[in-house]
């Protein structure tokens, strides 16, 4: 899907791991009663709370019983899209269940957000830019530092360098002290010759890693132990870092 920091932010993001599937259950004659609604939302807690503990397949089980009391919950929608996405590997339902939760809210950032990195595991780039850029347009969305990083990744992957640092730039006004922009920008710098521009952002990408903390070194191993493992586009893009550390 990917490259080098792409796993990183999945794994910030959200939480990976494979696990097997429960059955869904058929809910659409349930009656969303207060009580249901409450429950639901009950259960909805616990799974997020489950999944802050990366204990995916109880998540996945109390989001289930939620859609079932609550089909019409955006947010139990889109918990399990996001389980589908990044835990089980099935992005088509993950697509299904975001479609969903716009259907429900449109304007709903998160499942944007979601759906456009769905887009691009499946390899649509292009067709992926237009929930990022909608999610960015909810100007009460919390984090919209996340969809200008995956934008500028999928503008990167198209080679369209000048958007993709714009994107980029534009995740860094809102999260000035994250460092995947930042690593996005070493990528683009170096993509397009301005190699001291380059060695810049790797460097402060380093100094705001909360594993590396400033130590090139450190980031040079881990740079090279997950290139050994990884092919595709985090293979490449783990190759540039430690090309551009040369600099």
């Amino acid at each position: 899907m990917i490259f080098a920091w792409n796993r990183w932010l999945g794994k910030r993001f959200f939480v990976t791991a494979a696990l097997a599937l429960l059955p869904l259950l058929c809910s659409c004659a349930t009656v969303e009663t207060e009580s249901n609604v409450q429950n639901a939302q009950a259960h909805y807690k616990i799974g997020v709370g489950y999944l802050s503990e990366n204990k995916v397949q109880q998540a996945f089980v109390e989001f289930q019983k939620a859609y079932e009391l609550h089909p019409g919950n955006k947010e139990v929608l889109n918990a399990i899209g996001i389980i589908y996405l990044l835990h089980f590997d099935e992005t088509q339902k993950a697509v299904d269940y975001f479609q969903k939760a716009l259907k429900i809210d449109p304007d709903y950032s998160e499942a944007n957000n979601n759906l456009g990195y769905a887009q691009e595991k499946l390899g649509n780039f292009e067709a992926s830019i237009p929930y990022y850029r909608k999610a960015v347009s909810n100007l009460v969305y919390t984090t919209p530092e996340k969809a200008f990083i995956n934008m500028g990744r999928a503008y990167y992957r198209m080679g369209k360098y000048e958007n993709a640092l714009t994107a980029y730039k534009e995740a860094i006004k809102r999260a000035p002290n994250l460092d995947l922009p930042y690593l996005g920008l070493a990528l683009c710098y170096n993509a397009t010759g301005k190699y001291g521009d380059a060695s810049a952002s790797l460097t402060r990408a380093i100094g705001l890693n909360p594993l590396y903390k400033g130590d090139a070194r450190l980031a040079a191993e881990d740079f090279n132990s997950r290139r050994i493992i990884t092919s595709g586009y985090e293979q490449k893009d783990l190759s540039d870092y430690l090309e551009i550390l040369k600099y």
